[in-house]
């Protein structure tokens, strides 16, 4: 995968404001895609969450939690250094199962890429929001937004509706701010056991996304 050099992304400065992610973009300081998606969380998603903590125990679902969040970390950054073409390894345990993951991922995901813009670099829209996006490039000839993820267990689509947005926002700023026309969304997902995911957004599908994520936009300002 070959990289092009043809966008210069703002440095990443994170901010916390009122204990919520924020992006410092010049003299904005833009709410996280994240951030605008845990604000707006649709009420049966809340619940459904809530019922699985009381089944297991607080304790329990923070243990998880936090064990997927650090292999998810040392994931992405197994993930990012191979890009970059740079060395990097961790042998703690976490490490050892994450590095199974980011290669799974490597072989599976990213050899169909045919070159790449940036890897974890700043995506924003003036005035809205803003966030880290995982690999910018082209993917099957046009270009692309690509994410990487974790899961402890298999998905279907309709589970990743929070992804898929994410997708389709970082695929809007970069329209905006850079004068590109993203036609394409791609989530690459490896589970510990190295089952490895594809989910594609393009055409009529991305569009919808991008029309569901400025509804929550819109919902996210109000509440505001």
């Amino acid at each position: 995968m070959k990289r092009i050099n043809k966008y210069v992304y703002p440095g990443t400065v994170r901010e916390s404001i009122e204990g919520k992610r924020h992006y410092s973009v010049g003299q904005e300081k833009l709410p996280s895609v994240t951030t605008i998606l845990q604000a707006t969380q649709p009420e049966e998603k809340k619940q459904a969450l809530q019922r699985w903590k009381q089944r297991v125990g607080d304790a329990a679902a923070d243990a998880i939690k936090n064990k997927a969040a650090n292999r998810g970390t040392t994931m992405h950054k197994l993930i990012e250094k191979h890009i970059l073409g740079e060395g990097y390894a961790d042998l703690t345990d976490t490490g050892v199962e994450a590095t199974r993951m980011a290669n799974t991922i490597i072989e599976k995901g990213l050899s169909k890429w045919d070159a790449w813009y940036g890897t974890e670099v700043t995506q924003y829209y003036p005035g809205l929001y803003a966030g880290q996006g995982d690999l910018v490039g082209v993917h099957g000839g046009v270009d692309a937004i690509g994410d990487f993820k974790q899961s402890n267990k298999p998905k279907v689509k309709d589970w990743i509706e929070d992804y898929l947005l994410q997708l389709s926002a970082y695929a809007m700023a970069h329209d905006q701010v850079y004068g590109t026309k993203i036609e394409k969304g791609v989530i690459m997902m490896c589970t510990p056991d190295c089952y490895y995911q594809e989910f594609i957004i393009e055409g009529s599908e991305l569009k919808k996304h991008k029309h569901n994520w400025l509804r929550r936009v819109d919902e996210y300002y109000k509440k505001k």
